[in-house]
């Protein structure tokens, strides 16, 4: 059977993103991108309708089911984009059950990759990363310094809240209105704070 812990968190990313399609929705008007949150609560809309048919022999299979689901939302570019990332965490854990922190890590890292894989050289400006990276680095030293699951997730979710704020200075670069839409100084990355607001929901849910 897939990790409980993974099902877990799946599940409370794809709660809380549905609960949070106004936040988002906010954001699309600061921004100009109006499909952000439509595509992402959709998307998981979808997956939470599907959630009891999805095929739990191992963790890696249960990912893809999800990914398989958030890419096939029909429109914007948020849902396949999440998809992307669920598919490319699905093969670092295919046939496991347990998932150990260093396979998070390597999750993690895999759906960062896949991420800049499918949006091509501009990618590595998108929002999503904006949050995901670091709070990737975060995990990863937390896990070296060996800090306790709950201590992990908190510090992961404070360091992608600190990330999204830090976009609010930045101007769009080229090549990222086509996934956020152009936004000016003083406004949030949309992407950057959906990572935060998840990853806030994971760590209160730890």
């Amino acid at each position: 059977m897939s990790d409980s812990r993974v099902e877990s968190v799946v599940r409370t990313i794809t709660e809380g993103c549905i609960e949070n399609e106004k936040y988002f929705g906010d954001l699309d008007s600061v921004v100009g991108d109006g499909d952000f949150g439509f595509s992402l609560a959709r998307g998981f809309e979808n997956v939470l309708a599907q959630w009891d048919t999805f095929d739990r022999s191992d963790t890696g299979t249960f990912l893809q089911k999800v990914a398989v689901v958030m890419s096939g939302r029909i429109g914007g570019t948020s849902g396949p984009i999440w998809g992307t990332a669920f598919l490319r965490a699905a093969g670092q854990v295919k046939g496991k059950q347990e998932v150990t922190g260093d396979d998070v890590v390597a999750m993690l890292r895999a759906a960062i990759e896949g991420i800049k894989a499918r949006g091509g050289a501009d990618l590595g400006e998108k929002t999503l990363l904006d949050a995901l990276a670091p709070m990737t680095d975060t995990i990863e030293r937390e896990l070296a310094a060996g800090s306790a699951p709950a201590d992990i997730a908190k510090a992961a979710a404070a360091s992608a809240r600190d990330a999204a704020e830090a976009t609010r200075p930045m101007q769009a670069r080229r090549g990222r209105a086509s996934y956020t839409g152009e936004r000016s100084i003083g406004s949030l990355d949309p992407g950057a704070v959906a990572v935060a607001v998840l990853a806030e929901r994971v760590a209160d849910t730890w």
